[in-house]
């Protein structure tokens, strides 16, 4: 059966570091980094990548635009 896999990219010089983005992943995929961006903040980052689902959910919570979803087809199973 096809298992849908995610990718997450984020533009870690326009976040935030808000974590609105990490509280709406149902997966756990996202948290801050412990280091900041040129503005100062602490950006999301996809810790646990291999775990995406590629739901959305975070790009779609996110008030500055920051993340991209992906999403292909995993047939190897």
């Amino acid at each position: 059966m096809a298992k849908i896999k995610g990718r997450v990219e984020i533009n870690i010089e326009r976040c935030k570091g808000c974590g609105v983005c990490v509280a709406s992943c149902p997966v756990q995929v996202l948290e801050l980094a412990p280091k900041v961006n040129s503005r100062g903040y602490n950006y999301a980052i996809a810790a646990r990548a291999d775990d995406c689902i590629g739901c959305a959910s975070c790009g779609l919570v996110c008030p500055d635009s920051c993340i991209t979803v992906y999403r292909s087809i995993n047939n190897k199973e």
